[in-house]
């Protein structure tokens, strides 16, 4: 007799978990602040646009390093590393493009 009442309980558990899980995984939704900054005019610009804002904001760019030590060579690597290390989907033709861009104006 336990048995036959322990099998009908579980199910009813179970199916119970089932909706808490449904309650639970409900969609958020949040206002996002405006940004605080923008790109720069410079060249290639719609390049940088295209490919850097579907990961992070203009802000990410304006934080980083300046001086003159901080051109080319730096945001080549910048550039390799969000590829290598952080995924991004550039296209190859388009990282000089955006090397460029910020070393201009950057």
């Amino acid at each position: 007799m336990t048995r036959r009442l322990a099998l009908p309980l579980l199910a009813t558990a179970a199916i119970s978990a089932l909706g808490l899980g449904a309650v639970i995984a409900a969609p958020v939704s949040y206002k996002l602040p405006d940004e605080t900054a923008a790109f720069k005019p410079g060249p290639n610009l719609e390049v940088v646009q295209n490919n850097c804002t579907g990961c992070h904001s203009a802000d990410y760019i304006a934080i980083q390093p300046r001086g003159p030590k901080y051109k080319t060579d730096f945001w080549k690597a910048e550039v390799t590393k969000m590829i290598k290390v952080y995924g991004a989907p550039i296209d190859e033709a388009d990282v000089a493009r955006i090397v460029d861009y910020l070393a201009a104006t950057y």
